[in-house]
């Protein structure tokens, strides 16, 4: 009779907890984040802003910086997790549906499902109405290359690259947290409801980490020794993700096997450990090449070739690239809800 008692509440959790991911993924999908709510983002954002304002002005030794930065990526990231767990306990105190409520909001900030949609639509409006000027400005918006001497081939290069590389970034690597969160707050509290507290810890905790990345994870200055560390450790996060996203594409395209050879020929060729297996994989699934060359602030960089130019890279691709990772999206979470309520 326990036992069985043990099972359905479970089972009850499981469905929950899965429940709350589903709605999460939703809300991201339907909403997005509205311009006028806090998001967790630009906390962390004040965070990293602050501590490295303080930190590059006063510490001059590169040694110094490092220790800093390892300071950084600690605080924040451990901080993000403390902060989420507490939350979703607090919550569930108060009532489980509320607690509920919240970790839905906070792990839709956490994807980037319709951040990304938005983006490339913006910038593909005007390129079928073939106005390169607009297309351009927008496009500047979301990435670092120059863009006011791009062609229209060159502008959607970079919508696809810009959508492709961070799918893994933006949502897989934070949805599959998420759910690890989820599974493994499961098995912590033996099915009881506060175990969703991990799931929101996790995912904000990656959020975290790439938000610090993108901050201050660069090789040049001022960042090169303060931000060391939270390059290395988002790297290291994103890896398995990545790794399942690339697994995951190459099923969904019906040639696994093609797409692999493809991408273990060229993504190693980018010094990014991620990113050029997260573009590569869109591009052999879909029969498509990126990379190339491009310019920043004047300076002319080069990017791997990724992918075979078997078909041309056409507004479709972009949007089909889309397509790909909401499936991606749909399996992992079936997968997921499967392993919370089994």
């Amino acid at each position: 009779m326990t036992g069985d008692w043990m099972m359905s509440g479970w089972m009850m959790s499981g469905w929950m907890t899965g429940s709350v991911l589903a709605i999460a993924a939703l809300l991201d999908f339907w909403i997005g984040d509205p311009w006028n709510w806090l998001h967790p983002v630009q906390v962390m954002g004040w965070v990293i802003g602050r501590y490295s304002q303080v930190a590059l002005k006063t510490l001059k030794s590169p040694l110094l910086q490092r220790v800093a930065g390892v300071g950084l990526g600690l605080l924040l990231i451990s901080g993000s997790g403390i902060a989420g767990w507490l939350l979703i306990v607090l919550g569930m105190n108060i009532h489980s549906w509320f607690g509920g409520a919240i970790a839905s909001i906070l792990l839709a900030s956490c994807l980037a499902a319709r951040s990304l949609r938005r983006a490339a639509t913006e910038v593909i409006e005007p390129l079928e109405k073939d106005d390169l000027q607009e297309a351009r400005s927008r496009l500047s918006l979301y990435v670092g290359r120059d863009t006011d001497q791009l062609s229209r081939e060159e502008i959607l290069r970079a919508v696809f690259e810009t959508v492709t590389e961070n799918a893994v970034d933006g949502i897989m690597a934070p949805l599959f947290y998420a759910l690890v969160g989820a599974v493994l707050g499961q098995m912590i509290t033996g099915g009881s409801l506060p175990g969703l507290s991990w799931s929101v810890a996790l995912a904000l905790a990656f959020k975290a980490s790439s938000t610090l990345d993108s901050m201050v994870g660069y090789r040049t200055v001022p960042y090169t020794d303060l931000g060391w560390f939270s390059a290395r450790t988002d790297d290291v996060l994103t890896w398995l993700p990545c790794r399942l996203t690339v697994l995951t594409i190459g099923v969904l395209s019906r040639r696994p096997r093609q797409v692999w050879s493809i991408c273990r020929r060229d993504a190693p060729q980018d010094p990014s450990p991620n990113a050029g297996w997260s573009e590569c994989v869109y591009a052999a699934a879909l029969r498509v090449q990126v990379g190339g060359t491009n310019v920043y602030r004047g300076q002319v960089k080069s990017k791997p070739i990724l992918g075979d130019a078997d078909e041309p890279l056409a507004i479709a691709k972009v949007y089909a690239a889309l397509r790909l990772t909401r499936w991606t999206v749909l399996i992992w979470l079936t997968l997921g809800v499967t392993a919370l309520v089994v």
